[in-house]
């Protein structure tokens, strides 16, 4: 039966000694603060850097294939004299049409094409990137309109000069007036704009690495009919330097195909490669599977918490070490106090229970000072690291509950050593 009055005069006691020596103890904590800190700091972060990666990966659709067009090592060369030459690669609309008719499962196509340009009003000009697209492009990749509406099959057919802008642009372009129904000029073409949108976020980066949009933000985005985009830029894209210029010939940048639900994702890849493999010569394309890329971030999630927790550890051991070596110099002081409450009648449970609480006190004090800087260390590099972090309260109680197991370990060889010491010698100690 647990008597609780003996128990806390047990912690008062543990408590006065250890307030006896309060710079040692203060020192004896410092390992499991460290420890029980880094534990908490190294998961936040490793947990925040997690969540980033998983949701750009969802953003691009869990039910989604994206095919990309890529620059092949050694391009197709149509004509060259000189210093001027045209690349022919990459996806073309006969591919989102195979795809549409023949894909098993597939609920939606979205073909994009991707033009880097200026849009003027009036004296702004802004440099921004023009997609040209169907109107399930908003549902797909799940596109927030603000304001108006977005493309319309109308728009589609009859190559309307409509466009759609992002907020941004808007507020670059338009920052005294609304630009709903005012004309914006892109090349010597002008588009009513129509709609204002909002992407998920600012830093998602589409479609690849050969696309004229390679490495820039989508905030500057406007929103064009596919066969607008066709019909008003054609299909060979220039870029002049020095003298010199370089046009590339891609009918398709990006095609987006919808499945009808994950389980038909895996099936259709294979007759994806096989489909694109027997009408393209070379590889100019690339098979991006957002399921696959958000399972293989949740597996790195986990190896990377793992090697996280693991370092975190070693800096637990080491402050459970550290208590345990002042404990064991702790008993050698305090001999001649053992050997007097021994022969006043202590049982070496009592003097176990002693130590054995002052280890756990200052392993639990050091714990929740731990904890407090723990949650503060994120916030800190969230603030000046503008890095997202995240901390759970499974690290808290992980981290709280390692450090008082901490002090129990490392505390039962020092409370044993002093129970066990004979009362006769321990009276006799000097």
């Amino acid at each position: 039966m647990i008597n609780a009055p003996a128990i806390l005069l047990t912690v008062q006691l543990g408590i006065k000694s250890l307030l006896l020596h309060k710079l040692r103890s203060g020192l004896t904590m410092l390992g499991i603060i460290f420890g029980v800190c880094s534990v908490i700091a190294m998961l936040a972060i490793g947990e925040g850097g997690s969540y980033e990666a998983q949701q750009a990966i969802k953003k691009l659709g869990s039910n989604n294939i994206i095919i990309r067009s890529i620059k092949p090592t050694e391009s197709n060369v149509v004509g060259s004299s000189g210093r001027s030459r045209i690349s022919d690669y990459g996806l073309t609309y006969s591919d989102a049409g195979r795809l549409q008719t023949t894909l098993v499962g597939a609920q939606h196509v979205l073909p994009m094409r991707i033009i880097r340009d200026s849009v003027r009003f009036n004296r702004f000009v802004v440099p921004s990137q023009i997609i040209g697209t169907h109107p399930s492009y908003a549902q797909i990749t799940g596109l927030d309109v603000v304001r108006g509406r977005f493309l319309t099959q109308n728009d589609e057919t009859h190559i309307d000069n409509v466009c759609i802008m992002t907020v941004n642009l808007a507020n670059q372009l338009f920052p005294f007036q609304d630009p709903l129904d005012e004309e914006v000029r892109v090349g010597m073409d002008y588009y009513r704009v129509v709609g204002l949108v909002r992407e998920k976020s600012s830093m998602d980066k589409r479609p690849g690495a050969s696309a004229p949009d390679s490495g820039k933000p989508l905030d500057n985005n406007l929103y064009i009919p596919l066969s607008c985009a066709r019909s008003r830029f054609g299909e060979i894209l220039f870029r002049r330097s020095a003298g010199s210029f370089e046009a590339e010939r891609v009918q398709l940048h990006q095609i987006t195909v919808q499945m009808t639900d994950t389980d038909a994702i895996e099936p259709a890849v294979p007759d994806i490669e096989a489909m694109l493999r027997h009408f393209h010569t070379k590889k100019d394309y690339e098979v991006i599977v957002p399921l696959q890329l958000l399972r293989q971030a949740e597996q790195t999630k986990r190896i990377f918490n793992i090697v996280l927790g693991s370092i975190a550890a070693i800096s637990l051991l080491v402050g459970g070490i550290g208590i345990m070596n002042i404990m064991l110099a702790t008993v050698t002081e305090r001999t001649r106090e053992i050997g007097v409450r021994r022969a006043l009648g202590a049982r070496k449970k009592d003097i176990i229970t002693q130590f054995l609480v002052e280890t756990v006190v200052l392993s639990l004090g050091g714990g929740l000072i731990g904890v407090a800087v723990g949650v503060l260390v994120p916030m800190i590099v969230s603030y000046f690291a503008d890095m997202k972090t995240i901390i759970t309260f499974s690290s808290l109680a992980l981290a709280f509950g390692i450090s008082g197991l901490t002090g129990i370990i490392f505390g039962i060889y020092p409370a044993s050593r002093a129970a066990n010491l004979s009362p006769i010698e321990a009276l006799r100690h000097e």
